[in-house]
């Protein structure tokens, strides 16, 4: 990738988890390769008290235990990291924070390259912007200014579009980079060259030859300590109502006049804007919401969802999630689309399965192969095409067969994780994996029905722990006769699912 020009980050949310676990890890890994500009520096904001070095010494300890470096590795790193105690709330607080950057802007002898990232809670979204405006930290008379944004992008339409309202009061649209870390993982962009490099798949890719299709985003986690924020999300927003749909939309979308921000953007929103809204006499034939019980799994005994820490003891928040949906329009019409997503299910995967029609031709029509192409996003990346090949012996009988392809097998290939990816976009100005504002609002618009489902509380249904969820979201593709895909070969690991 491009390194970029000599840029700033200052990260809001500093001494937080998101920070430590995610953010500063993919900056050492872009300094160590060389993919971050000559001069550059990362300004942690906080409301915690710590200088630099108190700060420094609290990563690199993180650093060190959880990626066995030494001090010498991390020698030409940290210095570049620096710390300000801020109330963020407090917008006359900011003249330290301009004070700070025009020290270092100085001392770095850089130009004002500046990238803020919102790694804070949500309700300061609106917050922070404002904050920087009081002191003219948006302007870019010496120096290009972005905005990175961490989900929840607003908690339903409503505050989205207020969120949204917001944002731009002090930047434009060009400059606010909505992170979706889905979006940046290497095979979510693969779906792109996959279909459109390749004539072979592409006429494929239709009402025509497609039955239905299938998604599915699998944790073996439990909430574990994030009860509190997930007993007031649930599934439908902490994963299908952003990362899944995102996905759905790289799936479906029309091939662009070109693989940049604008044109590929326009067509993901496209997609969105031409999901079928589910009638409300619908709601409850096309939406199964679970709930995961207690179990013991491979000898461990795993507590229900209401009995994790801060989850109300009579909860009826969704862990599990499973609907039908349908794309209105040419390529898409009448192809039913079955997304799923859940917590404790027996591994951690997510994929995109297209489950093509099956051969007219009569003499096959009994045991007609079930042509499948699946795309492994994670783990174990790569893309796996089920087909039928004649079964050895007399007759003619077919069976299936698999010819898979795995990312690993690239060898020395290293992959940048997503936030690595992300991270490089933005300071490269590049938004194409950034979620647009009328892309966010079309999702918002389409889960808004379910939500409102949801608050009539409508049947949870138990599942427990270490299973794929309820019966009746089997029953779901039952009754159109199809059935979910068994995504892994292997749940001795739970940590790992072969493709």
């Amino acid at each position: 990738m491009k390194v970029p020009d000599n840029s700033n980050l200052v990260i809001f949310g500093a001494s937080g988890d998101l920070t430590f676990r995610k953010l500063v890890p993919a900056l050492y890994h872009l300094f160590q390769t060389k993919q971050l500009p000559d001069c550059f520096f990362v300004l942690g904001v906080g409301r915690s008290e710590f200088s630099d070095e108190a700060f420094r010494e609290r990563l690199a300890v993180y650093l060190r235990d959880e990626y066995a470096l030494s001090d010498q590795d991390l020698s030409g790193f940290l210095p570049h990291l620096h710390y300000l105690a801020l109330d963020t709330q407090n917008a006359q607080a900011y003249a330290s924070l301009k004070h700070r950057l025009d020290v270092l802007y100085e001392h770095y002898n850089t130009p004002h390259n500046t990238l803020f990232y919102l790694a804070t809670p949500p309700s300061l979204f609106p917050i922070i912007p404002r904050c920087l405006a009081a002191h003219g930290l948006h302007e870019e008379h010496s120096g290009w200014k972005r905005l990175i944004v961490e989900k929840p992008i607003g908690y339903d339409l409503k505050s989205a579009i207020a969120l949204d309202d917001a944002l731009h009061e002090v930047f434009r649209e060009e400059q606010i980079y909505r992170i979706d870390h889905y979006l940046g993982k290497e095979t979510v962009q693969n779906l792109l060259v996959f279909r459109f490099a390749n004539g072979m798949f592409e006429p494929l890719w239709s009402r025509n030859y497609i039955d239905y299709v299938e998604i599915t985003g699998a944790e073996n986690i439990g909430v574990e300590e994030r009860g509190g924020y997930y007993d007031g999300a649930g599934a439908l927003r902490d994963m299908f109502q952003n990362h899944l749909l995102q996905v759905l939309a790289m799936v479906a979308m029309e091939p662009s006049a070109a693989i940049n921000a604008d044109a590929t953007r326009d067509e993901a929103a496209k997609v969105l804007q031409s999901l079928q809204p589910i009638q409300k006499d619908d709601l409850q034939e096309r939406v199964v919401l679970g709930q995961y019980t207690a179990s013991v799994v491979r000898g461990e005994s795993l507590d229900a969802y209401r009995d994790e820490l801060h989850v109300k003891p009579d909860s009826r928040t969704e862990t599990y999630l499973a609907l039908k949906l349908f794309i209105n329009n040419w390529r898409w019409q009448d192809v039913p689309f079955y997304v799923r997503t859940g917590k404790r299910m027996p591994t951690r995967v997510t994929e995109v399965v297209i489950h093509f029609k099956s051969s007219p031709h009569p003499v096959f029509r009994e045991n007609a192969p079930h042509n499948r192409l699946i795309i492994r996003i994670q783990p174990d990346e790569g893309i796996l095409m089920v087909f039928g090949l004649k079964k050895p012996g007399a007759g003619f009988e077919a069976e299936e067969v698999s010819m898979d392809f795995h990312y690993q097998d690239l060898g020395e290939t290293k992959l940048l994780t997503a936030y690595e990816r992300l991270l490089m976009d933005a300071m490269n100005g590049d938004a194409t994996l950034f979620a647009r504002s009328d892309a966010v609002k079309a999702c918002w618009k389409f889960v808004e029905p379910i939500l409102d489902y949801k608050a009539q509380q409508p049947a949870v249904y138990g599942y427990a722990s270490g299973t794929w969820g309820p019966r009746e979201a089997d029953e779901l593709l039952k009754r159109d006769g199809r059935e979910w895909r068994f995504p892994c070969k292997n749940l001795a690991n739970t940590d790992y699912c072969e493709l």
